[in-house]
């Protein structure tokens, strides 16, 4: 069950790599880098192929979470 565990976390961290490395760049000048970017141009809801990356990652995150805790209550035994 441990190298099941351990597998699934190497694959999910992969994932999350490729994950995070395909979301679209945001170009951001000096004062929104400065100010959040939320002060001036307001809040665009995330569209399309931004706001799947969105989801795909947080469901990666939260697994890896999960496989990190099961993993650690296997090696505590």
């Amino acid at each position: 069950m441990y190298n099941l565990a351990m597998t699934l976390i190497i694959i999910v961290s992969i994932l999350i790599i490729i994950a995070v490395m395909m979301q679209p760049q945001k170009q951001q000048d000096a004062l929104n880098a400065l100010s959040g970017g939320a002060v001036f141009s307001g809040q665009s809801k995330k569209r399309g192929f931004e706001a799947f990356m969105e989801k795909v990652t947080s469901v990666l995150l939260v697994l890896f979470f999960v496989l990190a805790v099961i993993l650690a209550i296997l090696s505590s035994n």
